[in-house]
């Protein structure tokens, strides 16, 4: 059960604010009414009707923050909390209640937008929770239904999803077919069908359809719940720009106390007695400085951002990677199940000289079973659809990059490339078709077969890649383990820059280091787990096609929820865009704090206009600037993007690495 957030506008703070503001206009009109001057005169207090309102808006709206700033004083960290109640404490003294009352009030409603701000940008997380159920249908072992709690549901238990209802817990269909929206996981608009063996998700929405579903997570472990966790880290960790600005403030405010001192105290030493117009300047200048709209100026963007990409189905684990991904150019991707589908099939097998070719088949296909790479998963779908019969694997080991090792039926095999069979081998068998790669199976009897595996390009990568061109992103570098001719054809069709072929796994740390160094920060693309050591190697790792794979969520920093490549064009524009709205909030209430404190230094710029210009109205500013990027959405990339000069001419030459056949 989660807990709702209250609204900023109903707490303690924002009823303070409104009495405060309301104490404040009773005392301005019952001082216009009555005539009485506002200014009171040094040390004296103000006893009519109007001059008590003015001091009750004080001492209302000082306790939004003077606790805070006397905090901050004694722990000598002074920060805006301390220069607003110096700056209202001061003005009393010199007895301008009406500008004391007006700090107060209008410091407390900028802190109000603040609160505000923020709030709005976490309030799309909070409706993310929101999406999560709070009970299911739960079908005990008699066929009857009960309600239970979505956290009493264990692994293995067996939940019925009526049409309309969400599902209660990650699983897998057992009963039924539906279409599934599964936009608070992927971002995704469009439902996808589910029917037995599909996967489903916590937190999404059946169609017409009844589904039984077997759960694979608890409540704690699902999908969405990783999601949500990932996504509160991450607005708690803060970006390099908010740790600049938390540093500038260190030393800023201090030496605006000192220079405001300055201001007030040496006219009046002049003078031999105080100087109220100067003393009222420095106080204004107090004010100024406060430096509100520029500490939240990063965090409120980057909340923003955060669950603006959450929400869109792309997991952001770290302001910083946003950040660090706003830099980059280069961009390596892997091939297989990121620029390609990843479902393999198997086009052809045959064995090479005499023999029994279905015992042969029967013996890879039982093996690979054991399997969960690409290739294996093929050549088992492969020799089930054949008709082959079980037999018993007492053996298995698998190669990383190589292929496998097993007894099945007592013979020994061996299934995978040349080099895990030999080059003797790979020598004997006929040439392969272009965009095709092969494997190879050898038993202790002698028998030898070959696969002809053959991948399929994603439908949109072309486009994607033709965007991300256009954005300025360049080289883009195709990882893969196949053999130059098949790496080749895909890269063609992808329009790559730039091929790495024949390589095994450590040989894409080594291709992704070597590419950071010829070009910076460099990003790595790839579909999963087997990618984990050249994701950790690159600047910034991220992942496609994510959900519900808790190893793929946890290697990334960024994942891509869904299972295609249109976010990617996306993420790197909000990372962009991030950060160029930080810089502008930045600048923004920068230009205005200077331009207010030269203003109070000559004398225009009172304590009301410093309070509303360089507080309400720069929260207001930065706030409004931060909330435009929810209105950034993923598409189908624009082809009337001009091409950049590497898409006219990519550099499609294989670089060679190791062996064929080994792409993870």
């Amino acid at each position: 059960m989660t807990t709702t957030r209250p609204s900023p506008w109903r707490t303690p703070f924002a009823v303070r604010t409104y009495l405060a503001g309301a104490a404040w206009l009773l005392a301005v009109l019952l001082s216009r009414l009555l005539q009485v001057p506002e200014s009171a005169g040094w040390l004296r207090l103000r006893t009519d009707p109007g001059g008590l309102l003015f001091y009750a808006a004080c001492v209302i709206g000082g306790r939004n923050f003077v606790g805070a700033g006397l905090r901050a004083l004694r722990r000598l960290r002074l920060d805006m909390n301390f220069l607003m109640t110096a700056a209202m404490v001061a003005a009393v003294i010199i007895g301008e209640p009406f500008e004391a009352a007006t700090l107060a009030f209008l410091f407390s409603a900028a802190e109000l937008l603040e609160r505000y701000a923020v709030d709005r940008g976490r309030r799309a997380l909070a409706e993310l929770v929101a999406i999560a159920p709070e009970d299911a249908e739960l079908v005990e072992d008699g066929g009857t239904t009960s309600r239970v709690s979505v956290e009493a549901l264990l692994v293995g238990q067996r939940v019925r999803v009526r049409p309309g209802g969400k599902v209660p817990a990650d699983g897998t269909v057992l009963a039924g077919d539906s279409l599934v929206n599964e936009a608070s996981i992927t971002g995704e608009s469009l439902p996808r069908s589910k029917r037995v063996g599909d996967r489903v998700f916590a937190g999404t929405m059946n169609g017409d359809g009844t589904l039984d579903v077997d759960v694979t997570a608890d409540a704690r472990h699902s999908t969405f719940a990783r999601i949500v966790e990932l996504v509160r880290v991450a607005e708690s960790r803060r970006a390099p720009a908010e740790q600049l600005v938390e540093r500038f403030a260190a030393w800023y405010t201090p030496i605006v106390v000192v220079l405001s001192l300055a201001v007030a105290l040496i006219p009046s030493i002049s003078a031999g007695q105080p100087d109220v117009e100067w003393i009222t300047r420095a106080i204004t200048l107090l004010v100024i400085a406060c430096p509100c709209a520029l500490v939240i100026a990063t965090p409120v963007t980057m909340v923003s951002a955060l669950t603006s990409a959450a929400r869109n189905g792309v997991l952001v684990k770290g302001a910083e990677h946003l950040d660090t991904l706003a830099s980059v150019r280069a961009l390596a991707v892997d091939k297989t199940g990121t620029l390609t589908t990843g479902q393999l099939t198997v086009e052809q097998f045959n064995l090479l000289g005499t023999g029994d070719a279905s015992r042969v088949l029967a013996l890879a296909g039982n093996a690979e079973e054991r399997s969960e790479h690409p290739v294996a998963r093929a050549i088992a779908t492969y020799a089930r659809a054949s008709g082959i019969s079980t037999l018993p694997v007492t053996e298995f080991t698998a190669e990383r990059g190589k292929g496998v090792r097993a007894v099945v039926d007592g013979v020994a095999i061996t299934i995978g490339t040349e080099e895990i069979v030999g080059d003797a081998v790979a020598r004997s068998a006929p040439a392969t078709p272009p965009g095709a790669m092969r494997a190879y199976i050898t038993t202790a009897s002698g028998d030898v077969g070959m696969f002809t595996l053959r991948d399929v390009i994603r439908v949109e990568t072309a486009d994607v890649l033709r965007a991300l061109h256009a954005r300025g992103v360049s080289p883009i570098v195709m990882l893969t383990g196949d053999s130059d001719e098949a790496a080749a054809v895909i890269g063609a069709s992808a329009g790559v820059d730039e091929i790495r072929s024949r390589l095994l796994p450590h040989e894409k740390v080594a291709a992704v280091e070597d590419l950071r160094t010829a070009h910076g920060k460099i990003a790595m693309l790839g579909d999963g787990v087997n990618d984990a050591p050249a994701l950790a190697a690159a600047s910034v790792g991220l992942v496609m096609g994510a959900a519900g794979s808790p190893a793929a969520i946890e290697t990334a920093d960024i994942a891509l929820m869904s299972d295609n490549l249109l976010a990617l064009p996306y993420t790197f524009d909000l990372a962009r865009r991030t950060r160029a709205v930080v810089r502008w909030n930045i600048a923004i209430a920068l230009a205005l704090k200077v331009a207010l404190g030269v203003g109070a230094a000559l004398g225009s710029v009172n304590l009301a206009m410093a309070v509303l210009l360089g507080d309400v109205g720069g929260a207001l500013f930065v706030t409004a600037n931060a909330l435009r990027l929810a209105g950034l959405r993923p598409g189908l990339p624009s082809r009337r993007q001009p091409a950049s000069t590497a898409w006219e001419r990519p550099r499609l030459r294989p670089i060679r690495g190791a062996e064929p056949g080994r792409d993870a």
